[in-house]
């Protein structure tokens, strides 16, 4: 069993930039890929970036890239979405997940965070 919880969402301005955490119970954390993923209002769940248990194989979705970076701590159980050059089509509840695979879609998850609200303004 994981538990997760997210940090660090909020408002910022577009252009701005955001640094959310998410922190994993247990002791097994580096076996487990983990994931970001995004809802909007009135949208449907995406996949925003994944990093293998071994943090040295990353993805992202295209809307992200270049501008969203993920990296994990394994020795503090911890992974982290450093988002930059933020834009008002990001504004979504960022979840975390964590699962066997560092898949693109939210079934290939077990475990899953609470959310956080990141709101980027125009």
């Amino acid at each position: 069993q994981v538990q997760l919880v997210e940090s660090g969402g909020g408002l910022v301005q577009a252009g701005g930039s955001l640094r959310l955490s998410c922190a994993a119970s247990g002791r097994t954390f580096s076996s487990y890929a983990m994931g970001w993923f995004r809802q909007a209002p009135g949208k449907e769940r995406e996949f925003v970036a994944a990093i293998r248990g071994s943090g040295y194989n990353t993805y992202y979705a295209d809307s992200v890239k270049g501008r969203f970076t993920i990296s994990r701590d394994n020795a503090k159980n911890t992974v982290t979405l450093q988002m930059n050059s933020l834009k008002p089509e990001d504004t979504a509840v960022y979840y975390c997940a964590a699962g066997r695979v560092a898949g693109t879609h939210g079934y290939e998850y077990d475990y899953w965070g609470q959310g956080t609200q990141v709101t980027v303004s125009s």
